[in-house]
C-alpha cells in the first residue's frame, strides 16, 4: 500500500513538472485544423506535418542552421569555461583566502541580473566586430557558465586529499603537473558534470542570443520564435511547438544519456581519506 502510494506521488509529481512539455508535444502533432476545434491534451488525427514543415521548409527560416549557431556557441561557452575554471579552481581549493574572497564574488556576480550588461557588451562586440558570430555568443556564453563550472570545480578538487599534491611535488612534479596529472583524472566526474551542465546552460540561454544576433549566428533559442508566425497569419501552433519539441532535443538527449555521470558527481566525493 506504501509502495502505490509513493508511486501514484511520483506520477502526479512527474506529470505536474513536465505538463507543458506535453501540452507542447500533443499540440505539435495536431494539424492546423484539429488545433481550431479542439486544444485538448487528446489528439484525434496525429500527424508529422509540422515536424516536416520545419525540417523541409528552410527558404524563411533554417532550422539546421539555428541547431549547427547553438552547438558551436555552447560548445566554445562549456569548454573555454572549463579551461578557464580548472586551474582557478585549484588556486581556490588549496588557498583559505581565495574560498573567503574571490569565490563568493565570482559567485555574486552571476547573481547581478545579465541585462545589466546588455548595452556595455553590445558597444563592445560592435567595436571588436563580434556581433553576430559564434565566437562572439561562445565567448558571453563562457562568462555564464564561469560561476557555476567554478563552484562544481572547487567542491571537487576540496575533496581531493592535499597529501596527493605534496606527495606528487615530492616526487619532483611542478604544480601544473600535479593540477593534469594527478588532480585531473581523479575529478574527471566532475569535469564530465561542469560539461553537461555548462552545455545544457549555454544552449538555453536566450537573451545574448537575441542581443548580439541578427542573421548569421541566430541560436536555436531565438531561431525557434521565429516560426511561431512563419506562414503569416497569426501564430502557427503546431509549427511552434514542433520546432520548440525539436530544439529542445539535443540537451535532453545529453543529459538523459550522461545522467549516471551526473548524479554520481553531485552524491560522492571524488576521493575519500
Amino acid at each position: 500500500m506504501l509502495n502505490a502510494a509513493r508511486w501514484i506521488v511520483f506520477t502526479a509529481a512527474a506529470l505536474a513538472m513536465n505538463f507543458p512539455v506535453i501540452v507542447t508535444f500533443v499540440t505539435s502533432l495536431k494539424s492546423a485544423r484539429e488545433l481550431s476545434v479542439n486544444a485538448g491534451l487528446w489528439v484525434s488525427q496525429p500527424t508529422l506535418e509540422n515536424y516536416l514543415r520545419v525540417l523541409t521548409q528552410t527558404d524563411r527560416f533554417n532550422i539546421y542552421s539555428y541547431l549547427f549557431n547553438s552547438t558551436i556557441a555552447s560548445l566554445i561557452g562549456t569548454s573555454l569555461a572549463i579551461i578557464l575554471t580548472f586551474p582557478a579552481a585549484y588556486v581556490i581549493a588549496r588557498s583559505e583566502a581565495g574560498k573567503r574572497t574571490v569565490l563568493p564574488i565570482i559567485i555574486n556576480l552571476r547573481a547581478v541580473p545579465l541585462i545589466i550588461f546588455a548595452i556595455p557588451l553590445y558597444m563592445m562586440y560592435q567595436w571588436l566586430g563580434l556581433l553576430d558570430t559564434q565566437l562572439g555568443l561562445g565567448l558571453i556564453l563562457t562568462i555564464v557558465n564561469t560561476p557555476l563550472a567554478l563552484v562544481i570545480m572547487v567542491n571537487a578538487i576540496s575533496d581531493v586529499p592535499l597529501e596527493l599534491d605534496e606527495a606528487a611535488k615530492v616526487d619532483g612534479a611542478s604544480t601544473w603537473q600535479v593540477m593534469v596529472m594527478i588532480i585531473r583524472p581523479v575529478v574527471r566526474p566532475a569535469l564530465v558534470t561542469t560539461f553537461i551542465f555548462g552545455f545544457i546552460t549555454a544552449w538555453n540561454e536566450f537573451l545574448f542570443g537575441l542581443m548580439l544576433t541578427t542573421s548569421q549566428a541566430v541560436p536555436m533559442t531565438v531561431g525557434a520564435s521565429f516560426f511561431f508566425a512563419a506562414s503569416g497569419g497569426g501564430v502557427q501552433w503546431g509549427t511552434a511547438s514542433a520546432v520548440m519539441m525539436l530544439g529542445a532535443l539535443p540537451p535532453a538527449v545529453l543529459g538523459l544519456v550522461m545522467y549516471r555521470q551526473i548524479s554520481g558527481s553531485l552524491t560522492a566525493g571524488a576521493v575519500k581519506g
